[in-house]
């Protein structure tokens, strides 16, 4: 009687699994997904997305390296994207503009999907996207506009308020924040 062992059944190799979570830059192939959560989490909201799909993929290809999507099991939860900035504050510009030169980091939108909010991954996700910002060596600071509901949510993470933007879209007005990331 020859038995055989179970690992003998797959070839004597090891079966692939994706990592539980996993933190990474997002690409361009990534667009769709970031935008499904993005237009989920914002139009209940305010009625509109920070970036629609081309802009996504404008800013995916322009500066991947601002972006970060945290991944469960190979399924993106949660993302932030940014692009450099090179004024004091922001302006209408800077919802499209990357300038290649600038020292501070703006970022676009930060989203988590529906089935993973109230977990504190939004926190962890803008934790992990500051560190990172540390370790890139043009960035001075972050900066981000939010309305008067989220200016706590950002406080938590670090950010302080600036006062009003001089972005508006629509009817809606935000207010700036921003955070160093060194000096």
């Amino acid at each position: 009687v020859h038995l055989r062992s179970p690992r003998s059944s797959f070839g004597g190799q090891r079966r692939h699994t994706l990592p539980a979570s996993e933190f990474r830059c997002l690409s361009p192939e990534d667009a769709v997904s970031v935008f499904e959560i993005e237009r989920e989490a914002f139009i209940s909201v305010s009625g509109d997305c920070p970036l629609h799909l081309d802009e996504i993929r404008h800013f995916l290809n322009l500066c991947p390296e601002l972006s970060l999507g945290w991944f469960e099991e190979g399924r993106l939860v949660a993302f932030i994207i940014g692009s450099l900035w090179d004024q004091e504050r922001l302006s209408q510009a800077a919802l499209t503009l990357h300038k290649p030169r600038g020292t501070a980091v703006h970022i676009h939108v930060l989203a988590v999907h529906r089935t993973f909010r109230q977990q504190g991954k939004g926190s962890i996700l803008m934790w992990r996207y500051l560190q990172y910002l540390r370790c890139l060596p043009f960035a001075r600071r972050a900066l981000l506009m939010c309305e008067d509901f989220l200016v706590p949510f950002y406080q938590k993470c670090g950010f302080e308020a600036l006062g009003p933007c001089e972005v508006t879209v629509g009817e809606l007005a935000f207010i700036e924040m921003q955070h160093p990331v060194r000096g």
